[in-house]
């Protein structure tokens, strides 16, 4: 499986077409399929880019989980699954964000590419340069979130 890290500040040109920076093609599985599929992300304002393996493995951890039968299960899917779209990678290494999503979390030029382990996140740039959390917030979110690390080495 891969795992996508670093931040990468790039430009979209005027078709809408990013470039997808070499060291997340370098931290790809040689195996991997230059399809990828890109939607919107359910909490944040920036679009969600997943390798097709990795968008093949997140629905299936959907279907476990959910009847499509279920009403409040199939409008869950439905919102989940609104303006995804699968993308191929060109032979320049570049791929075509819909417009329609570049509008939805309003990115016009410059964004930033955040690995985040199995996906990249795809922000604005300045709104990814607005979120920040100061080492006491980062801190406290790491002890509510992980809890505390006890020292064993006595």
């Amino acid at each position: 499986m891969n795992s996508f890290i670093g931040d990468y500040i790039c430009k979209i040109d005027p078709k809408g077409r990013i470039l997808l920076p070499s060291a997340f093609k370098k931290q790809m599985p040689d195996n991997a399929r230059d399809i990828f599929v890109v939607k919107k992300d359910i909490y944040e304002k920036c679009l969600i880019l997943y390798t097709i393996d990795e968008w093949e493995r997140q629905n299936e951890l959907l279907r476990n989980k959910l009847n499509p039968y279920n009403k409040e299960h199939s409008n869950f899917l439905r919102s989940y699954y609104r303006g995804a779209a699968e993308l191929v990678l060109d032979s320049s290494n570049r791929l075509l964000i819909p417009r329609r999503l570049l509008i939805e979390v309003e990115i016009d030029k410059d964004i930033c590419l955040s690995g985040q382990d199995k996906k990249i996140e795809i922000w604005s740039k300045d709104r990814y340069d607005s979120i920040s959390f100061n080492e006491n917030e980062f801190s406290e979110m790491a002890n509510s979130i992980l809890g505390k690390i006890e020292n064993n080495s006595k």
